[in-house]
């Protein structure tokens, strides 16, 4: 349904249903579609994207972060960073915007199935995962173990920390949250560390196991040597990468490594993939 049946560049129209800010620059939508089949007809896989748009202003590309099995509406989260994000924050419940997609492929959940599974995640880039994270407890029983290696530069800068509290509080999850070196307070109840140190202490075997990482390129780049030195094998890493996409539909070439158009063939791909791109990337 990227093409809503005429334009492809015409968005459904939704309504702001509810509004979280996770930090002091970071918040979450939930949008309704305002269009009723629209709202019962709308499907997607989690690891698709969607374009956002205010309009006046423009549009921006984040994740679904919603989950797939949760119907009705859908989320998406982003940092006040231009002229697009920051005109979406100045919106309020019960105001419009426009939505198009959803675009791109998805994390090969059906693939998981019966195997254990690590999500390794920074900052701002838990929204990818989160999609699939609720979208794997929402199926709990086809999974086996289930890590979330989290961590951020502060307490501050940890999204969705309700979520976090209750992912803790669950008997089938095993959470474990860090925050950099200096940026915890005294009542901190996580660990002090740079999330590759954390995983590299904290990650389960990697025998029947899939890793999902998602982060700042800084984070992916020593995080990914962690991964292997502990057994994972690059067709068993799976990444999300959306940081150059901009129109969605593989137009505007903003996002072409080599002959991959991220938007595309991805946004999610394999350590594999990844490494077989060009070295510009």
């Amino acid at each position: 349904m990227c093409d809503n049946g005429k334009n492809v560049y015409l968005p459904h129209l939704a309504t702001i249903d509810a509004i979280v800010d996770e930090t002091p620059d970071v918040r979450t939508l939930r949008l309704v579609f305002q269009d009723e089949a629209t709202r019962e007809s709308f499907a997607f896989r989690a690891g698709q994207f969607a374009e956002y748009s205010a309009f006046g202003a423009g549009e921006s590309t984040f994740c679904i972060a919603s989950a797939p099995t949760r119907k009705g509406y859908i989320e998406c989260c982003f940092r006040s960073v231009g002229r697009v994000t920051e005109a979406l924050r100045r919106l309020e419940v019960g105001e419009a915007i426009g939505v198009r997609g959803p675009y791109g492929n998805s994390f090969p959940i059906e693939e998981f199935y019966g195997k254990n599974l690590v999500f390794v995640a920074g900052g701002i880039a838990l929204p990818p995962l989160r999609t699939v994270i609720w979208n794997c407890l929402d199926l709990r029983e086809k999974f086996g173990e289930i890590t979330i290696v989290y961590g951020a530069r502060s307490e501050a800068d940890l999204v969705y920390k309700r979520e976090l509290a209750e992912w803790a509080e669950r008997s089938d999850v095993r959470l474990v949250k860090c925050v950099d070196p200096g940026g915890n307070s005294p009542a901190w109840d996580g660990k002090v560390g740079f999330v590759p140190n954390v995983l590299e202490e904290a990650a389960p075997s990697a025998e029947n196991t899939v890793a999902l990482v998602c982060g700042p390129p800084i984070m992916i780049k020593f995080t990914l040597p962690v991964l292997e030195r502990l057994g994972f094998s690059d067709d068993r890493i799976y990444t999300t990468l959306e940081n150059r996409m901009k129109c969605g539909i593989g137009k505007c070439g903003r996002c072409n490594v080599g002959n991959v158009y991220v938007c595309k063939d991805g946004p999610v791909f394999t350590a594999a993939q990844v490494k077989a791109m060009p070295q510009e990337f």
